[in-house]
C-alpha cells in the first residue's frame, strides 16, 4: 500500500473525485494473515470492496503488479450489479499468476524495459482478449522516475 505506483493510483483517482482505498494485502505491513498464493487476498480484496462500496457511486479497480492479479479475479467475482466502471491495472503479474480476462475497456499501463513482467508476457496474455496495451518506453517495473507520466495517462485517459 506504501508503494509510489499504488500512492500515484490512489492519488490520481482521488483527483479524478474517487473515494481511493489502499490497503495491504494479508501478511505484509501490519496487516494479520499469510500469503495465500492469491486465493485469500483476493477475498480480503472483496471485503473491502463490500465494506466501502457505496449505492450510486461508481466503482473503479486499480492494481499494480500483484494488485492488478488480485483486481482482476476480484471483478471477475463481482455480481454484475457490482461490477466495477472500470479497470486499471499497471505492470499486471502476469507471468506468475493467472489473470483474468478482463473487459475491453480496461486500462492496461505497462512498461517496455519491466524486469519482472517482460512485456511478452503481457502481451501474451493481452492478445486473445485483443486488449490494448500502453507502453512506456524505456521504463521498468516500478516506473522509477515516470510516476508524474503515469499520473498524466492515467488522467489523459479519464478526460477522453
Amino acid at each position: 500500500m506504501d508503494n509510489k505506483v499504488v500512492q500515484t493510483l490512489a492519488r490520481t483517482f482521488a483527483l479524478l473525485g474517487y473515494e481511493a482505498v489502499r490497503f495491504n494485502f494479508r501478511g505484509v505491513g501490519a496487516s494479520v494473515g499469510e500469503w495465500d498464493e492469491g486465493r485469500g487476498e483476493v477475498e480480503d480484496a472483496l471485503a473491502v470492496i463490500g465494506a466501502r462500496r457505496q449505492p450510486g457511486r461508481a466503482l473503479v479497480l486499480a492494481g499494480f503488479s500483484f494488485g492488478a492479479y488480485v483486481a482482476s479475479q476480484a471483478a471477475q467475482r463481482l455480481d454484475a450489479d457490482d461490477k466495477p466502471r472500470r479497470l486499471v491495472l499497471v505492470g499486471p503479474a502476469v507471468r506468475n499468476f493467472a489473470m483474468a480476462a478482463v473487459a475491453d475497456d480496461t486500462l492496461v499501463i505497462h512498461g517496455e524495459a519491466d524486469d519482472v513482467v517482460p512485456l511478452a508476457a503481457v502481451l501474451d496474455w493481452a492478445r486473445p482478449q485483443s486488449l490494448p496495451i500502453v507502453v512506456i518506453p524505456g521504463v521498468g517495473h516500478f516506473f522509477h522516475g515516470h510516476l508524474t507520466q503515469l499520473k498524466n495517462l492515467l488522467l489523459r485517459n479519464w478526460q477522453a
